[in-house]
């Protein structure tokens, strides 16, 4: 015989404000939890959305970074002549040699400039990475001090608009389209005419070369054959896998600190729950009583409360995670600690955090309850039911 569940549910009804606040407290520790596993989630689709599949992209041996990057341009030369290297519809070499480099701007909500990327690139550029894609003005003219800037961008700095122009490297560009990435990198950059900024910067050569290889190989296969060039010192890595790889550092500091934080607040949240149990037990040691005169055994009790325990945990845990939902609607913007360069992203909700939430407030549940259901499982009959 085993306690019915509605006297379980009948329990938590009757103790209203404190299964209210106790829910509340759970449901901020789930609140956290989901927001920071979230905000991580969207930055690695953020970053492992960058670029395409296929593209194969070429950085000086060791750099971390495209800015760290050095590509000379009888390097340039000699890989445009690689039969790996695909063709463009025009018959000419699908490689877009880059130039990355980081500016500041004054973002519109903040007294500090911000790191910016810009990257000098080519109409192979936008070919190589269909998913970008003019959605307001032009693109820009080559040769010309024209720029086009992604869309986070454009929301967040000052004089962004259509006709504004920016200040950088001694000159004035002009601004004359928007483009949309899918809520990729890009859409934090600004692009530009390779050889105007490679002008206006002084710089010789590139700092990255992006390609479309002709056959599916292995990135080991092809970096070994760049590696039986002695004149080609140089990283091969899928254009995915190179943006993906820039995440790590941040995505760390975001699950330390979430962690850290989901800890202190859980530790708060099971004490609440364990007084909450424990000052249900001490109202009903006489229905405790009453319920062991009935023959309920110790287990049939100790079972009942932790139950009890852990749906006040699912409580919170749901209201947590439907909270956490709206975070959806929101951007972040922090330091890409690989590039130095301001990254926008978004939160991404997905099953497997809303599960792992839940997992959490069980967990909470559980050892919050435990103490007190052991304690009501223990009670004599005789002193439970004298009590009044």
């Amino acid at each position: 015989m085993r306690v019915p569940f509605q006297y379980i549910i009948r329990n938590l009804l009757v103790r209203k404000v404190t299964t209210g606040l106790t829910a509340g407290g759970m449901a901020l520790v789930v609140f956290v939890f989901a927001s920071i596993l979230m905000l991580d989630e969207g930055l690695k689709k953020t970053l492992v959305n960058t670029g395409e599949i296929n593209n194969i992209i070429l950085t000086r041996k060791g750099s971390d970074t495209e800015v760290q990057s050095t590509i000379y341009r009888d390097q340039a030369s000699i890989i445009e002549t690689k039969p790996i290297v695909a063709n463009s519809v025009d018959a000419t070499p699908l490689l877009s040699k880059e130039l990355v480099v980081l500016i500041s701007l004054q973002k519109s909500n903040a007294k500090q400039q911000s790191n910016v990327v810009v990257r000098g690139t080519s109409t192979k550029g936008f070919e190589l990475r269909p998913d970008v894609q003019i959605s307001e003005g032009n693109f820009f003219r080559s040769g010309s001090s024209d720029i086009v800037i992604g869309s986070a961008i454009a929301k967040e700095y000052s004089n962004t608009n259509l006709g504004d122009q920016i200040y950088f490297a001694q000159r004035l560009w002009t601004i004359v389209g928007v483009f949309d990435a899918k809520k990729t990198a890009f859409d934090s950059e600004i692009w530009v005419s390779r050889e105007q900024l490679m002008q206006a910067f002084r710089r010789k050569n590139f700092s990255i070369i992006v390609f479309r290889s002709t056959e599916k190989q292995s990135i080991n296969t092809i970096q070994k054959e760049f590696d039986s060039d002695p004149r080609l010192s140089l990283d091969v890595k899928l254009e995915q896998d190179f943006y993906k790889d820039q995440s790590k550092a941040l995505s760390k500091f975001i699950n330390i600190l979430g962690m850290t934080l989901t800890i202190i607040f859980s530790v708060g949240a099971t004490i609440g729950s364990m007084i909450t149990m424990n000052a249900a037990v001490a109202n009903r040691t006489n229905e405790i009583g009453t319920l062991r005169a009935l023959g309920f055994k110790k287990i049939e009790i100790l079972t009942a409360f932790l139950i009890e325990s852990i749906v006040l945990a699912l409580i919170g845990g749901l209201i947590g995670v439907f909270g956490a939902t709206f975070m959806e609607f929101s951007d972040f913007t922090t330091t890409n600690f690989q590039t130095f360069a301001d990254l926008s992203f978004g939160f991404v909700m997905t099953p497997i955090i809303a599960l792992k939430a839940l997992i959490i407030a069980t967990l909470m549940g559980v050892i919050g309850g435990t103490f007190p259901a052991f304690h009501a499982a223990n009670l004599e009959i005789v002193d439970a039911l004298r009590s009044k």
